[in-house]
């Protein structure tokens, strides 16, 4: 396992929920938190990832997975070599996260719990009303399934907590395990 100049191993925080349940928010604060801590930290957003490393993809269920594993590739790169990643992916099938359990070096797995209703409030895209009107086909949460973490190592609900209370509970967590 590679390490940091300063001998810390890196890590990779797994944000996995609805679309729009808050995972890109939470690791906007975790980030900032994390630099703090005089960390090398990088974001792997879902829909950047989409744009410009997993572009063509579709939302089939085999291009989903393809998706994550490419998406957990990446960010085990990264961890192997000391940073600490926090990658905000929708991730909806159980099968292929526990595969990154499983493979990915120092997964912490993070379930952002938020009810559909609360995502579709918060959803400043209007995916979930194309969902709705029938423009938006394989949507997670709607139209296809999302398979919540039955053991996650953090379960934060955006619903009952603020950012900073959610953003706070992952950090506890990971100076718990003594990753920071």
């Amino acid at each position: 396992m590679a390490n940091t100049s300063s001998g810390r191993p890196g890590f990779v925080v797994w944000l996995t929920g609805l679309p729009c349940s808050g995972k890109s928010t939470i690791s906007g604060w975790l980030s900032k938190a994390i630099l703090e801590t005089s960390r090398n930290v990088e974001i792997l957003d879902g829909d950047i990832v989409r744009t410009n490393l997993t572009q063509g993809l579709g939302f089939d269920k085999d291009d989903r997975d393809r998706n994550v594993r490419r998406v957990g590739f990446v960010a085990n790169l990264l961890s192997r070599n000391g940073t600490a990643v926090i990658c905000a992916v929708v991730s909806p099938y159980r099968n292929i996260r526990d595969e990154l359990r499983a493979d990915v070096t120092n997964l912490i797995e993070v379930f952002v719990d938020t009810p559909a209703e609360i995502c579709a409030q918060r959803d400043v895209k209007g995916m979930w009303a194309k969902a709705k009107a029938g423009e938006l086909k394989n949507f997670t949460g709607y139209d296809d399934p999302y398979e919540a973490p039955k053991t996650p190592h953090v379960h934060i609900k955006t619903q009952e907590e603020t950012v900073d209370q959610s953003g706070q509970k992952v950090l506890d967590y990971l100076l718990s395990q003594g990753w920071l």
